[in-house]
């Protein structure tokens, strides 16, 4: 089982989920209308380490961070 967190202006409780690679979790948070719209513009943490590889493995017990862009001055 792993962790989901939305970070930012993603207004989510964190979910757990079974997953094996970050592309179930994309294919899990694409059901989800409102999360549709951040999986291609957010960043991802896997323990807080930045991946950009959907093939990337995931154990039990990972937590999973997306990261929306952000603007700042």
């Amino acid at each position: 089982m792993i962790t989901i967190e939305f970070l930012g202006p993603i207004q989510k409780d964190k979910i757990s989920l079974e997953a094996e690679t970050l592309n179930d979790v994309a294919k899990h948070l694409s059901q989800d209308e409102e999360l549709r719209t951040w999986i291609d513009t957010c960043a991802v943490a896997v323990n807080d380490v930045m991946v950009m590889d959907l093939s990337t493995k995931l154990n039990s017990g990972d937590r999973v961070s997306l990261l929306p862009p952000v603007c700042g001055g």
